[in-house]
């Protein structure tokens, strides 16, 4: 009798060691596959993107930004001031731009009135890959509100990696002054408006044709109603 009651307890004793080392397998491989699930996700989300921006005031400038997809566009904002040398006490803004440079989506440095089109987005609260999700995309930088002059932006490339911020990494030419008045402008575009750019198709990507830079997407600023629209 007691040799059986022994022999139940050995049977209980080795199914609950069994249980536990199944508890244990499992708990490993849940924790593995979490631990790898995080992995994949961190890989795909962590994007680096080089933007390129040009002027159509000076001749050979160029600037180009590498930043973590997830920066925002208020940290692309104060590294293209900082590689300009140029104060920050100005109402700048970034605007989507569609394959002719039209404008579209605004990004504003504060909050301001939206229309009914677009959102109000504001740069601390916007991410780069909120808007920017396709290589060769398009945008530009107003630095002088008051003349609508501006840099034009070319998402260049995304490749995997992970970065802090954004960074200046190419500095060429400088930068026109950052304000001018109505007849100095005149001087630096000309009497027919146009500026010195000397783009090519390396910078707009194929297919690129100088008529493609449409005046009308330009004219549509204004400060009436409280927005850049």
């Amino acid at each position: 009798m007691h040799a059986n009651i022994r022999k139940k307890n050995d049977i209980c004793n080795y199914q609950t060691i069994f249980y536990v080392k199944m508890l244990h397998f499992y708990a490993l491989g849940t924790f593995f596959v979490v631990f790898m699930t995080n992995i994949l996700n961190f890989l795909l989300i962590c994007m680096i993107y080089r933007i390129a921006f040009s002027c159509d005031e000076v001749n050979r400038f160029r600037r180009v930004f590498e930043a973590d997809s997830e920066a925002t566009f208020l940290e692309l904002h104060k590294a293209i001031l900082e590689s300009v040398e140029y104060p920050d006490d100005q109402m700048t803004s970034f605007f989507m731009c569609n394959d002719r440079w039209e404008k579209e989506q605004e990004v504003t440095l504060v909050e301001m009135g939206s229309n009914m089109e677009y959102d109000n987005m504001v740069m601390d609260q916007t991410r780069l890959s909120d808007l920017l999700t396709d290589q060769g995309q398009r945008l530009i930088y107003i630095f002088d509100p008051m003349f609508e002059r501006c840099f034009f932006g070319n998402l260049k490339e995304i490749k995997p990696g992970h970065m802090t911020g954004v960074e200046c990494v190419e500095c060429i030419g400088k930068a026109p002054k950052q304000l001018e008045s109505e007849d100095n402008l005149d001087a630096i575009l000309g009497k027919d408006g146009k500026g010195d750019l000397d783009l090519d198709e390396d910078f707009y990507g194929s297919g690129y044709d100088a008529g493609d830079i449409d005046a009308e997407g330009f004219q549509d600023l204004s400060f009436d109603d409280g927005t850049m629209f």
